[in-house]
C-alpha cells in the first residue's frame, strides 16, 4: 500500500450518531456478515491455495539475508517493493494465464488484466513489505476469488508462520502443518472489552485521527503493525476489531470472505458496505461492529476520503 496519510477536513459534526433499536441493528448488520451465497467450486478453491504455493516458493526463497529494496513512491513518499513481491505477483499471474486464460486478475505490482469470464483474481504479493524487508514474521500473502467484482474466495496466507487462512463468506478454517481447523471470531459485543489493531496510528491525521483516538480510548487494548494478518487473527478469535483507511482493493478483498466467513463483520466507516474510499472495519461481531462505526462517525462525516500504508 501506499504510504499517505488519511487526511480529512477539520469541520466536526457531532450530531451523527444514530439511535439504533436491536433489531435494526442485526438486520443491517446481516448485509455484511454473508452477502452472497455463491457457492466456490473444490477445482477453484484448490487452485487458489495454489497460487499461495507458489507465492510461497518465491517469497520465503527471498526472505533471508539483507533484502534489497526500491521506492516506488514518489517525492518524499517512500513505498518499498522488493523483486520478491514482483517475481510472485509474476508467478501467480502465469499460473492464472495457463489454467484460466478467460479469467482478469489485478494486483498490486503490475495492475489489471481484464477476462472474458465472471471471475477474475485479486493479488497483493506480500501484503506488509516493511514488516518483510526488517524480518518481521507477520507479512502475507492475500489472494482473492471475485465474481462479477465480489470476493467470493480469500487467503491470507502467512509462509514464515506456515498458516493459511482461507474463507469463502460461509465458512472460514486456517491450515497450519497439515492440519485444518475452524475458524469464528471471538463474539465480543462491546468496545471495553475489544482488542483492537490498526496497521499504523500515524495513518490517521485531522478528522480520522479524532475518531481512532476516540476507538483507542474506548477499547481494553490495541496492537499496531499487523497489516493483513491482524484480519486472520481477527478470524481466529484473538483480536476483536480493526479499523484502517484507504485500503486498496488488493489490500482488501482477501479480508471480506475469510473475516465474514468466520462469522465476523467487513463493512465501512459509515455502516454500509461502500469500499471506494478504502475505509474498513472489520469487527467480531454486529454489536461490535455498530459500536465502532457510532465512535467514528462523531468524528468524521460519512464522504471523506483518506491514505494508506502497507
Amino acid at each position: 500500500m501506499l504510504d499517505d496519510r488519511c487526511r480529512f477536513g477539520m469541520g466536526r459534526n457531532r450530531t451523527l450518531r444514530r439511535a439504533r433499536s436491536t433489531s435494526l441493528l442485526l438486520d443491517r448488520a446481516a448485509a455484511h456478515l454473508h452477502p452472497t451465497s455463491v457457492m466456490v467450486t473444490p477445482e477453484l478453491s484448490n487452485f487458489a491455495s495454489h497460487l499461495a504455493d507458489a507465492a510461497r516458493l518465491v517469497t520465503l526463497a527471498s526472505a533471508t539475508g539483507m533484502i534489497a529494496v526500491e521506492n516506488k513512491g514518489a517525492a518524499r513518499l517512500f513505498d518499498p517493493v522488493t523483486e520478491a513481491d514482483r517475481a510472485a505477483e509474476n508467478a501467480m499471474q502465469r499460473l492464472i494465464g495457463e489454467a484460466y486464460p478467460e479469467h482478469g486478475f489485478a494486483g498490486e505490482e503490475f495492475g489489471e488484466q481484464l477476462g472474458s469470464s465472471p471471475y477474475s483474481w485479486s493479488l497483493d504479493p506480500i501484503d506488509g513489505t516493511r514488516s518483510y524487508v526488517c524480518g518481521l514474521p507477520t507479512w502475507t500473502t492475500l489472494i482473492a476469488l471475485l465474481e462479477n467484482g465480489q470476493p467470493v474466495l480469500g487467503i491470507i496466507d502467512a509462509p514464515r508462520l506456515d498458516e493459511r487462512y482461507v474463507g469463502d463468506g460461509a465458512a472460514a478454517w486456517c491450515e497450519r502443518a497439515g492440519i485444518s481447523a475452524a475458524l469464528q471470531s471471538s463474539g465480543c459485543t462491546e468496545l471495553e472489552q475489544a482488542r483492537l489493531s490498526t496497521t499504523d496510528p500515524f495513518l490517521f491525521a485531522g478528522q480520522a485521527e479524532d475518531a481512532f483516538a476516540g476507538l483507542r480510548r474506548a477499547v481494553r487494548m490495541t496492537r499496531y503493525g499487523h497489516d493483513g494478518y491482524a484480519y486472520a487473527r481477527l478470524a481466529a478469535g484473538t483480536i476483536d476489531l480493526v479499523v484502517e483507511c484507504a485500503l486498496k482493493p488488493h489490500d482488501y478483498h482477501a479480508l471480506v470472505a475469510v473475516v465474514r466467513g468466520a462469522g465476523g463483520v467487513f463493512g465501512d466507516w459509515s455502516g454500509g458496505t461502500d469500499f471506494a474510499a478504502g475505509r474498513v472495519i472489520a469487527a467480531a461481531t454486529p454489536q461490535l461492529y455498530e459500536a465502532a462505526v457510532d465512535v467514528i462517525q462523531m468524528a468524521v462525516p460519512p464522504s471523506v476520503g483518506g491514505g494508506a500504508l502497507r
